[in-house]
């Protein structure tokens, strides 16, 4: 990952308004941070949440809080808990997540 036009800044993200994307099931609230070339983003999913497409866009994801399941289009899953990340290229492996017991998320694209 190359990041340009970005300039040294911090973010409260507290202070960043959430916006609501629903899933097939459940609510995924985004406080997003755009610039340049990156998109940052604190992700919350409600308990039961599940994606309602397959994301082929590559991320960063680390996982804050709860239990996320992130399932590959080939059918492979992963479990991620608190502390653990995956990092997937553009297009490479569609991707879609859920979580019975809901998480909150770091993520950058």
């Amino acid at each position: 990952m190359k990041i340009t036009d970005v300039p040294f800044q911090t973010i409260d993200w507290s202070s960043v308004v959430p916006t609501e994307h629903s899933g097939s099931n459940g609510v995924a609230y985004w406080r997003t941070f755009e610039m340049g070339n990156i998109r940052v983003r604190m992700v919350e999913y409600t308990p039961g949440y599940l994606a309602d497409h397959w994301c082929s866009r590559g991320h960063v994801l680390l996982v804050l809080e709860g239990e996320l399941v992130t399932e590959l289009s080939d059918g492979r899953k992963f479990v991620l808990t608190p502390g653990t990340s995956y990092q997937v290229a553009d297009e490479l492996n569609p991707h879609r997540s859920y979580t019975e017991t809901g998480a909150k998320l770091f993520i950058v694209d």
